[in-house]
């Protein structure tokens, strides 16, 4: 025993205080639990503090600084515009305040007890807690383990924090780089490298697969390569970096298939993510993660060990704060004895690039591979006239149905504000929609959602607003 080690008893331990973790105690709060939250680091994790909302506020100045720049063909003739970092970084570190100080105030309100500390397993009902002043052994009725996750590194290229970065250290950029090497193609490298060639930077982005943001529609991809383009950010795919090396503070990168040699001044290194067990003690727990580090659970998100619940990215499926947040809140339940469990239809996923991507359900592909006799419908931003008076017009909506019944299978946006407009399409999924409820829901005008309607439309073979042609409205498989 460690000299000066406190025992406490508690009812229900939250391990992680991210979207995940403080999301559930406030749930079990509300069911009359006893809530310890230990969290290492600030409350919120990575998702409030150095990830989802610091880079959706960068994104939104750099964005706004692209518009104004661009705004002679609304007839607006701005001067020079000029970057304060430190103005934007103020903005960006005022949104992340209010929004971790407001989930402080609800941990309060609920009666949560916050320890800022590392936990780790001593047994099947035993933490060790460590913070910054003591030790304590925690016996716990029950526990929800809500660890989240952390930037994958890449052999050969280490993080120095100057030249070579991972996305917290970009967010907190004192200057703006000349040129930015973004090491991976998938949403984050892709949502940051637009940002900051907005900002100025040259970027070139460099993929080892085949295709930017793997696993995402093939088409709608193929939109925002095509935006990549119109904005001068280089793409090497099916490359990877086969050697590297700093030389006064330049990274000099030399690419695989002979492909040439890369010099800059920062990379950024956007490869995956990679759960947070390893640190745990896990086995003292009963727990075994398997090969990729997640935990296994049930469908009420309990482990191997009945009083443990595990949620978020150290569980299979993506890796994403609302999917966290959902998993919080029933295994709250679950660990409190309600017959919760976690039968969600669909997950959607959002991507802040230029145009942004969303898509909820089973892509046309994924439809046919799973059995379905499908029929699409797309209907462009072009012949939608918010997106006109937006000024935004690039991209579509496509709509995947099963054929014969026309349930609706899935859903795939690349457009203006597609991770606003998505959230009409998972709703129609969980509520077991058909393309003929999407067509007839009045949809108000001149919208954005209007778009999903068309789409149906033209799955159904009555477009209004486009002519029934090959390649734009309706396609059977």
């Amino acid at each position: 025993m460690v000299v000066g080690e406190l025992t406490e008893n508690a009812d229900l331990v939250i391990v992680g205080g991210g979207p995940g973790g403080y999301v559930a105690a406030i749930r079990a709060a509300e069911l009359g639990r006893e809530v310890l939250l230990v969290e290492r680091g600030d409350i919120g994790g990575v998702c409030l503090n150095v990830g989802c909302i610091p880079s959706k506020a960068i994104i939104t100045v750099a964005d706004q600084l692209y518009r104004i720049r661009h705004a002679g063909s609304l007839g607006l003739l701005a001067g020079d515009v000029e970057v304060s970092i430190q103005g934007v970084k103020a903005f960006k570190q005022q949104v992340v305040n209010r929004l971790t100080g407001g989930v402080r105030q609800l941990l309060k309100v609920h009666g949560v007890t916050v320890k800022k500390a590392e936990a780790y397993f001593l047994g099947s009902g035993l933490l060790r807690v460590v913070s910054e002043y003591e030790t304590e052994k925690v016996a716990f009725k029950q526990a929800i383990v809500a660890t989240g996750s952390h930037a994958r590194l890449l052999p050969g290229i280490p993080l120095d924090g100057q030249v070579v970065i991972d996305s917290t250290a970009l967010l907190d950029f004192e200057r703006i780089p000349d040129h930015l090497v973004v090491v991976g193609g998938g949403y984050i490298g892709l949502e940051l490298g637009t940002a900051f060639r907005k900002f100025g930077s040259r970027v070139t982005v460099v993929e080892a697969t085949a295709s930017l943001l793997p696993g995402t529609d093939p088409r709608l991809v193929r939109v925002l390569t095509r935006r990549l383009a119109e904005l001068d950010i280089a793409v090497h795919l099916n490359t990877q970096v086969a050697h590297f090396e700093v030389h006064d503070q330049e990274a000099v990168l030399t690419l695989s298939n002979g492909r040439g040699t890369l010099t800059a001044d920062q990379v950024l290194l956007s490869v995956g993510r990679q759960p947070n067990t390893e640190n745990l003690n896990l086995g003292a727990a009963g727990i075994t993660p398997d090969d990729n580090g997640r935990i296994p659970v049930d469908e009420r998100l309990r482990t191997h060990n009945p009083s443990i619940a595990a949620i978020g990215d150290i569980v299979p499926g993506p890796l994403l704060a609302h999917k966290a947040s959902y998993q919080g809140k029933i295994a709250a339940e679950s660990l409190s004895g309600l017959p919760s469990a976690a039968d969600a239809v669909v997950i959607p996923a959002v991507i802040f690039t230029d145009p942004e991507i969303a898509v909820a359900g089973l892509s046309e592909e994924a439809a046919q591979a799973a059995g379905y006799k499908t029929v699409v419908g797309r209907f462009p931003f072009a012949a939608n006239g918010r997106a006109l008076t937006l000024d935004q017009s690039l991209g579509e909506a496509v709509v995947v149905a099963d054929e014969p019944t026309g349930l609706l299978l899935g859903l795939g946006i690349v457009g203006p504000e597609a991770s606003n407009v998505i959230a009409e399409g998972g709703l129609a999924l969980e509520m077991g929609a058909t393309l003929e409820d999407l067509a007839m829901t009045i949809h108000a005008h001149p919208t954005l959602p209007e778009t999903l309607m068309e789409a149906a439309e033209a799955a159904l073979g009555r477009p209004i607003h486009i002519a029934p042609k090959r390649g734009v409205g309706r396609e059977r498989s």
